[in-house]
C-alpha cells in the first residue's frame, strides 16, 4: 500500500486535503486523526508536521509527501520535488522595524530570529554578511523584536499583514519563493528500491494530483458558432489540443467545446460574442488528464515533461500539442 504524508495543520493542511478529495481520495473528517486508510485507492495517509514530512520521505518510511518547498529546503532531506501543486504560495524574507530604512547589509552584526536557520545562514553566507547571531524560534517570530530577543527576523510572508501588525516591513529581495510540492525520496545506496507495485502507485498518485493542478487552471467553454466565423472562433479557442466541433440542428451553425485558461475566460467570451457566437457558457473542471504524446498518458514517468503553464498556440508550431482526457 502506498504511504503518503499530508500536512496535519498550518496553511498547507486544508488545501492539501481539498486537492486530494478532488483527486478522488478519502480524507479524514476528524483533525485529531493521525492516519487514514483509503483502501479503495490503495493509499494510507499520515498526517504529520509539515516540517517533518521531507525527512520521513527521505528515510523511506513514507513513499511520497506533500509539504512546502521552503520546508524541504530547510530540512536538507534527500528528496526530489516531483510536482508543484499551485497553492501555499509565499515568500521567505527578512523583515525589520518600519521607518528605519534598513537594507540587507544592515543585518551585519545583528541578531536575526527565524524558524529557518539553515536557509538564513546559507543566504547570509552567500551575501557575505556576518550576523551577530541567528536565533532559532519555532513560532511567533514577529514578537521577538518587541521582546528584545532579536533585531530583525526572517520569516514566511504571504500577505504581509502579520508583519505590519507588529510594526515590521520586508527588506531586500525574497530569500526564497515557495509553494506546496509533492516530494519523493532520492534513494540512498543502502535503501531498497521501490517495488514495481509501489512505483506504479506513485505514478498514479502523482498523475491524479497533476490532473487537479491542470484542471484548476482551465474552464470548459461551450458555445454556438455561425459556420461562417468558425475558423476565427477556433483561433480564439484553440483548446489544449484542438476544440470539439459538432453540427447543430440549425443549418449554418456548429457547437464548439474547448478548454480555456481560467485567467482569460472573460476576454475570450467577449471576443466570441463580438464574432456573433451565442449560448456561451463555462463550467468548472474538478480534474483531467494531460496526456503527452508518446508517454501513454503518464506524464509523470521519468523523462516526461509536465503540462505547460499556458495552453499551446495553434499559431506556434514549435509548441508541442497535447490531448486532454476526462473532459
Amino acid at each position: 500500500m502506498l504511504r503518503v504524508a499530508v500536512p496535519n495543520k498550518g496553511s498547507l493542511a486544508e488545501e492539501a486535503s481539498r486537492m486530494l478529495r478532488d483527486a478522488g481520495y478519502r480524507q479524514r473528517s476528524d483533525n485529531r486523526d493521525l492516519s487514514l486508510h483509503d483502501r479503495n485507492n490503495g493509499v494510507q495517509f499520515f498526517y504529520l508536521r509539515p516540517k517533518d514530512i521531507a525527512t520521513y520521505v527521505s528515510e523511506g518510511q513514507l513513499h511520497l509527501g506533500i509539504t512546502g518547498h521552503d520546508l524541504t529546503e530547510e530540512s536538507s532531506a534527500s528528496v526530489n520535488e516531483v510536482l508543484k501543486l499551485g497553492f501555499g504560495n509565499s515568500q521567505f524574507r527578512y523583515a525589520a522595524p518600519m521607518a528605519r530604512g534598513w537594507t540587507v547589509q544592515d543585518l551585519a552584526g545583528k541578531r536575526i530570529a527565524t524558524s529557518f536557520p539553515r536557509l538564513v545562514r546559507a543566504n547570509l553566507a552567500q551575501q557575505r554578511i556576518s550576523a551577530k547571531d541567528v536565533i532559532r524560534l519555532d513560532g511567533a517570530v514577529e514578537v521577538s523584536i518587541e521582546l528584545e530577543v532579536a533585531d530583525a527576523i526572517a520569516d514566511v510572508v504571504s500577505t504581509g499583514r502579520t508583519l505590519a501588525q507588529h510594526g515590521l516591513e520586508p527588506i531586500g529581495d525574497p530569500i526564497l519563493e515557495s509553494e506546496a510540492v509533492i516530494v519523493d525520496r532520492n534513494a540512498k545506496f543502502d535503501q531498497q528500491p521501490d517495488s514495481p507495485e509501489i512505483t506504479k502507485a506513485k505514478y498514479r498518485f502523482i498523475e491524479r494530483l497533476r490532473g487537479v493542478v491542470f484542471a484548476r487552471q482551465y474552464v470548459m467553454l461551450d458555445y454556438d458558432c455561425p459556420q461562417v466565423v468558425q475558423d476565427e472562433a477556433v483561433q480564439i479557442t484553440p483548446g489544449v489540443q484542438s476544440p470539439t466541433v459538432a453540427p447543430l440542428s440549425l443549418e449554418g451553425w456548429v457547437a464548439v467545446r474547448s478548454m480555456v485558461r481560467r485567467s482569460r475566460v472573460n476576454d475570450v467570451m467577449d471576443e466570441l460574442a463580438d464574432l456573433g457566437c451565442t449560448g456561451i457558457v463555462t463550467s468548472s473542471l474538478q480534474s483531467c488528464r494531460a496526456v503527452l504524446p508518446g508517454h501513454g498518458g503518464v506524464s509523470s514517468m521519468p523523462g516526461a515533461t509536465p503540462p505547460p503553464a499556458e495552453s499551446p498556440s495553434s499559431a506556434d508550431p514549435a509548441v508541442a500539442r497535447m490531448g486532454v482526457a476526462g473532459r
